[in-house]
Parts: structure tokens; sequence; C-alpha cells
């Protein structure tokens, strides 16, 4: 919606400034309202307050065959929601990738990404972890698992407990060190 205002300026109308103020004013309205819902879930789950059985999943492997939360029963998991699609989701892989290191060989906590991606995006997935590293176990899943977790944005990192609870959510990158220090009391647990 250009127009030319007859001394040599090309804009947009007034009509189409107003349309994309009222677009630009929505989307930060909407923002606001997602951040202060997402605050007010993850306070609950920082403490622990929350914590409530975590939703039981099968999932296909990228690489092959199956993970059920249920295998891992006695230990903590730790699940990171992403998304191809997600340019933070990059900078969680790092970090994802130390702790998986760290834990790999003591096989003491279940370290999973799981793929919101479209089933039919398969090789997308596939191409995204190799390009960026990835180096722990990606299970193939959608939308609908990461919102019964509580995810409303990706990354979202959740940690459940060796009894099966969901024990703290974060949205957002973060450090290797900071999950490590949310994983301490549930590793030394007897």
């Amino acid at each position: 919606l250009l127009v030319h205002d007859g001394l040599g300026h090309i804009g947009r109308t007034p009509t189409a400034m107003i349309q994309s103020a009222r677009a630009n004013c929505a989307r930060r309205i909407l923002a606001t309202v997602l951040g202060v819902v997402g605050l007010a879930c993850g306070a609950a789950d920082e403490t622990g307050e929350s914590a409530a059985p975590a939703p039981d999943f099968r999932l296909p492997q990228l690489d092959g065959g199956e993970v059920a939360l249920a295998d891992w029963a006695g230990r903590p998991v730790l699940i990171d929601f992403w998304a191809t699609w997600c340019p933070p989701c990059v900078y969680q892989v790092p970090e994802l990738n130390a702790l998986y290191a760290a834990h790999r060989e003591a096989g003491d906590v279940g370290i999973f990404g799981i793929s919101v991606d479209d089933d039919d995006a398969i090789d997308a997935v596939r191409s995204w972890t190799e390009e960026k590293g990835v180096e722990y176990p990606i299970l193939l899943s959608d939308d609908g698992l990461a919102r019964a977790y509580g995810a409303l944005g990706f990354p979202t990192v959740v940690l459940i407990d060796p009894d099966g609870n969901v024990v703290w959510r974060h949205a957002g990158v973060i450090e290797h060190e900071d999950i490590e220090e949310r994983l301490e009391p549930y590793l030394r647990a007897p």
C-alpha cells in the first residue's frame, strides 16, 4: 500500500500506517500478557509448590526406537522442549550437550530434547540437530505434549523428579550450571 504524494515521496497510506500501528500494539499486548502468565507459572514451579505428576509419554526417538518416561522411573529426567524454527533454541544446545556429557556415563539422569516440529519435519529435525551438534537423544512429539507440561514458549526445560513429578520448569535459555543446581538434590536422593 505505497502511495506517491506528487512531491517525489513514496510512503504508506494513512490507513496502512494505522493498521500497522494497531497490529504492533496488539503484538506488544499479547507478548506482555504471555510474559506475565509465564512469570506466574514459573514462580510456582521455581518453589516446587506446584509439583504434580508428569504427563506420561512414549515417543519415537529421532535415531530409532522409542523412549518412555516410565523407563526412567527412580531417576530424574530433564526434558527440553524445542523447535527448529526457534532461534533461542540454538543457544540451549551447547548447555545441554555439556550437561549430557557430565551425566552420560553414569546414566543417573535422563536428558532428552523433545522436538515440537510437525510430523512431516523429521528431515528438518535431523538436519538441524546434525548442524547444531546435538549430542543428547532427540524425541519427536508435538506442541500438545509441551502444553501438557506447561511450556508456553520454547525452549522450555522441565525437571521431573525420581518419583515422576514435575518439580521445576524454566522458559528460555538456561546455563548448564544452573540446571545442575536444580538436578543435584535429586541425584543424591536415596
